[in-house]
């Protein structure tokens, strides 16, 4: 019990990064509204960044290269982005048909999937924070800060992401953190079931790498390019090329 306490903590410790958007709530509502697509583009690097630096080579890394891995690591790709298209279809499909609430803010579509995407890579980081702890003491403690200092600028992009979406900033925080617990259970989970679900979690990893692809791609980089300037477009590029940048350098060092 006492390696299960030690999971527990080092997740939820992790999720507490979730409320890094809270900085956030410092700066006044106009000087959000001009930094917000500055996340937006910041949320795609780092999904981009994320999908193809840490989550793809990690799990070609723990199966090898050969063809037969290497096809379902990609066919696992292939059904994440796939999933998450037709998930974004019904999603806008059910929007188009409950009436609206002239009062309620109009939440977009890319939002949810946002929070569904992030609840499945808190989930893994937690059956990967789980599965070091088991191994040793000292592989969970450099397990966890990596994927606490993975999580930071990730967290801050999300939360931008989900305030351009439509949610309020208290209520972003707010979901961001549920998701954000998915680590837990992830972690119990990957304690729990260490022997059992073996190699069966790697395939998540590419999974969960299709759904940052087609977040990034079909609806975070189309709203920055449909919303900004030629000066405002050459930013917001620089500032996806640092979010995948900052992915890169964890990718080096930690």
């Amino acid at each position: 019990m006492g390696t299960l306490f030690i999971i527990i903590t080092a997740t939820i410790s992790v999720s507490l990064i979730s409320f890094i958007g809270a900085l956030t709530l410092f700066f006044k509502d106009k000087i959000l509204e001009k930094i917000l697509l500055i996340l937006v583009a910041f949320s795609a690097g780092a999904l981009f960044g994320g999908a193809f630096l840490h989550l793809i080579p990690e799990a070609i890394e723990t199966l090898g290269i050969e063809n037969n891995s290497l096809l379902k690591i990609f066919l696992s790709l292939i059904l994440g982005f796939c999933l998450f298209f037709i998930l974004e279809q019904f999603i806008s499909w059910h929007h188009h048909h409950i009436k609206e609430c002239k009062d309620c803010p109009k939440v977009k579509p890319f939002s949810y999937l946002i929070l569904i995407s992030d609840s499945f890579h808190n989930f893994i980081d937690g059956i990967i924070i789980a599965a070091s702890f088991v191994v040793s003491l000292q592989a969970g403690i450099v397990t966890t800060l990596a994927v606490a200092l993975h999580e930071i600028p990730q967290e801050i992009g999300d939360f931008g992401v989900l305030v351009f979406g439509g949610f309020k900033k208290s209520k972003a925080l707010f979901v961001n953190f549920l998701t954000a617990l998915f680590a837990v259970i992830g972690g119990i989970t990957g304690f729990l079931l260490f022997e059992t679900i073996g190699e069966f979690v790697v395939y998540l990893l590419p999974f969960a790498a299709g759904n940052f692809i087609y977040i990034a791609a079909s609806d975070l980089i189309p709203e920055i390019k449909h919303k900004s300037g030629e000066k405002k477009s050459f930013l917001h590029f620089c500032v996806f090329l640092l979010g995948i940048g900052i992915m890169f350098l964890f990718k080096l060092f930690f």
